[in-house]
């Protein structure tokens, strides 16, 4: 495979950083948070935020689908 001069082989991701949204309480960050939680429930990826993903951490580790927490 061939990379274009001043190109790149990522494939088109590396667009810029991704803005993660909590899928509990919908607050925002930048992509790459350590402290956050990140799920897949009916093959679609669910991202929780640091305090959302505290107050429900039995049920994270348990792998109940956030549905029922």
């Amino acid at each position: 495979m061939t990379i274009p001069p001043g190109g790149s082989d990522d494939g088109g991701l590396a667009a810029g950083p991704a803005r993660l949204v909590c899928a509990r309480c919908g607050a925002s960050a930048e992509a790459a948070q350590l402290t956050w939680t990140c799920s897949v429930e009916h093959g679609t990826r669910r991202h929780f935020c640091a305090t959302c993903a505290r107050e429900n951490l039995r049920s994270i580790e348990g792998r109940l689908d956030s549905d029922w927490w």
